[in-house]
């Protein structure tokens, strides 16, 4: 089983609008190619006619056991309404976690007006993910999105699950320690690369991952992801292959931990 945790289904091709419908039709159709059960669907912190509203998504994948939403936050421009429709959405069971841009936006992780949002996904039991690391925008910040930012985060709200995107690339490192040592923090492996693969960097990110593994043990906090469409999902199944692990491990990270964490009913896929 394969459960993909960082999809998009935003129109990163501005010159042209794509509807939503046709988006997620292309979605489906490379889960089906490459064998993908379960793909978690992350919406932006910014709505525009290239990328849809948590509500739009939300209405568009009603019915389909394997896609599930993740609401993007924007940390500038929220307000008391949207507050009360993602609470909604969480009591409802429509949404399976928050996601939060730092980096593309200008805060940490740790301010206090994001405060009301990690209440809610306690109260809720549901995943905070943050974007972490380098910016595919050259106009992202990258000091508000370093992976250390994190572990104030894990320290002052114990309760609260915390999800690194893109494993902090570049401070691989430091992301490590983080999950390391808080009990309460994940990271998944999306994201690493534009497109697929090179043969070189494959080789490089192979060594990184899996020294990460070596120093924070049993990856039981691992998650597989790919940032589809802005990565290959082919290239990424590749990818995983030539990662030295036993097959035990590295189910817990292509299915089983997502499921544990995100709450997948998976014998209904």
């Amino acid at each position: 089983m394969i459960i993909d945790v960082h999809t998009h289904i935003n129109n990163y091709h501005e010159d042209r609008v794509t509807s939503l419908e046709a988006s997620l039709d292309l979605l489906k159709e490379n889960m089906k190619a490459n064998n993908v059960d379960y793909s978690l669907v992350l919406t932006s912190y910014k709505v525009n006619e290239h990328r849809p509203s948590t509500k739009q998504v939300v209405e568009a994948i009603k019915g389909y056991k394997s896609l599930g939403v993740i609401s993007g936050i924007s940390y500038l421009h929220y307000n008391h309404r949207d507050i009360c429709e993602i609470g909604k959405y969480l009591e409802q069971g429509h949404i399976k976690g928050l996601k939060f841009y730092p980096g593309y936006e200008p805060f940490y992780p740790n301010d206090t007006r994001l405060k009301v949002w990690y209440e809610m996904a306690i109260e809720f039991d549901v995943p905070v993910m943050f974007h972490s690391g380098d910016t595919y925008s050259p106009t992202g910040k990258v000091k508000y999105s370093h992976p250390l930012h994190l572990d104030d985060l894990a320290v002052d709200y114990p309760e609260l699950k915390i999800v690194i995107c893109h494993v902090g690339n570049p401070w691989i490192k430091d992301c490590m320690e983080v999950v390391y040592k808080n009990d309460n923090v994940y990271a998944d492996i999306s994201g690493l690369v534009l497109g697929d693969f090179s043969e070189k960097f494959e080789r490089y990110m192979k060594k990184e991952i899996e020294e990460m593994i070596t120093y924070a043990g049993d990856p039981k906090y691992l998650l597989y992801g790919t940032d589809w469409p802005l990565c290959n999902m082919k290239s990424y199944l590749k990818f995983m292959d030539q990662l030295e692990l036993a097959d035990d491990k590295k189910e817990l990270i292509f299915w089983k931990n997502a499921a544990e964490l995100f709450k997948i009913n998976v014998d209904g896929l």
